[in-house]
This record gives C-alpha cells, structure tokens and sequence, in this order.
C-alpha cells in the first residue's frame, strides 16, 4: 500500500470514529458510512455492516474510482448486477467486503465535485425533520449566520430515493443541479425519510459540517415548536455568504 492510500485511511478512520461517538447521537449500530479520496483514482469506502463507533483499517474497502462512477450512467441496474459492478470495481479482487450500498453517490462526489472526505449519517435531529411531512419547506431557508458559513448557502435536497443505483443517480443529479445554481459543491446534501451527508475538503471540515447542521436542524425544532422559523432574506444569504470578514472566518475554522 502506497504511503498516501495508508495515511488516507488513517484520516478515514480517525474521522469515523470521530463520527461515530454515541455521544453525538449521528449514527447507531451499522447506520452511515464514510469515504476519503486517495488521490490515485482510488477511494477507501466503509464496508457494509461495519460500525462507525468501532471503525479500524479492516472496516474499509479501496475502491477504483472510475468504474464506480460509471455505474450511475448505465440506464438501470438489478440488485445482482449492482453487487456484482462493486465487487469488480475493488482495488483488491480478493478482498471478501463488500462495499456500502452508497458507494456510487461518494465516489460520484468525489470524483464530480472534488470532495475528498465524505460522511453520511442518521442524526436523530436532522431525521425528526426529514420524516416529516414538511421536510423540504423546513430546510428552504437559512436560519443563522454560522449555518452560511460552515453549510454553505443552502443545502441540497433530495427526495426519497431507493438507496443504491437509484439514490447515487438522483443524487448526481442534485448535485449538478446545485453546483450550476450556486458554482460550487454542496457541502449539505439532506435525504428525505433517510439522512445526511456531509461533503468537504478534510476530515475537520466534514466534522465541522456536520455538527453545524445538526444543531441547525435543532434550532429548527425548536423554531417550529414557536410558530414557525424566521429565515433569513435572500440579500442576507448573500451577504453572509460573499463577505470578506466571514471568508477570514471560514478558513480559520478549516471551511473551504
């Protein structure tokens, strides 16, 4: 193993754990998974039924980045032909784990939108939300000026989708469609009936994101528990957004 692909793990690994401390409430059991780019055309990528909360170097899968993606342009895939596409796109023909089921939509954000660390979990306040039945009103506007600076001006939303080929197929979609709206990657991307994923440039700024949107999905309950959230003016997005001072700010808390 190359020197990058052991020092990636690592990061991965430590982020995992990180992650997955039940303190934080993010994941329980099996639910998430991560990824890290190599560099090399290669990603590592969670196994299936591995843990968070007990992640080590034996609970991730190197994956060629390139086949991965190409999954997500066939016009469909069965279950079968799903496993058998994975299985074959592993660094390690021998290995026996087998991939998460989300490894098309990491490697695609990856490869698409330059991300390098990615986490998707269950956070018990962001789900509250995404299980109801006003989970795409609640998540239209932008609450605080913190929410802007780590989250990015707004999240990316997707409706729910099948997890697997459908999900990464829809959630390229959402992606694009983000990127050409705001010209840059999202770093929120929100699950209807299914979770978060945090996307960024580091393990810090993956772990960053995702506490800054949880604790904005808590101060959204707790705004609707008063009549309904006050959200921010498009012009105060903006400005919060675009402003020197919080540029200066986003970078000292390693936000890229």
């Amino acid at each position: 193993m190359s020197d990058a692909a052991q020092t990636t793990l690592n990061a991965l690994v430590a982020m995992s754990l990180e992650i997955g401390r039940p303190e934080r409430d993010l994941v329980i059991l099996g639910e998430g998974n991560t990824s890290a780019d190599v560099g090399d055309g290669t990603f590592w990528i969670k196994a299936s039924g591995t843990q968070l909360p007990q992640a080590t170097a034996d609970c991730f899968v190197r994956m060629h980045t390139e086949p991965v993606c190409a999954i997500a342009d066939r016009p469909a895939c069965s279950d079968d032909e799903f496993k058998a596409l994975l299985e074959a796109a592993r660094v390690d023909a021998h290995d026996p784990r087998r991939p998460s089921t989300e490894t098309v939509l990491h490697a695609l954000a990856i490869h698409e939108m330059g991300v390098r660390y990615i986490a998707h979990t269950h956070p018990v306040a962001v789900n509250a939300i995404m299980c109801s039945v006003h989970a795409q009103e609640a998540v239209q506007g932008r609450l605080f000026p913190d929410e802007i600076v780590v989250c990015g001006p707004a999240p990316a939303y997707v409706p729910y989708t099948d997890p697997g080929f459908a999900l990464a197929v829809a959630v390229r979609r959402v992606m694009h469609t983000y990127a050409d709206r705001w010209g840059m990657a999202p770093k929120v991307i929100v699950m209807q009936n299914h979770g978060l994923i945090a996307l960024g440039a580091t393990p810090q700024e993956v772990d960053n994101i995702t506490a800054m949107y949880v604790k904005t999905c808590r101060v959204l309950l707790g705004a609707y528990s008063l009549g309904g959230p006050h959200f921010l003016t498009d012009d105060n997005v903006d400005r919060i957004h675009t402003r020197p001072d919080e540029g200066y700010r986003r970078r000292a808390l390693h936000i890229q």
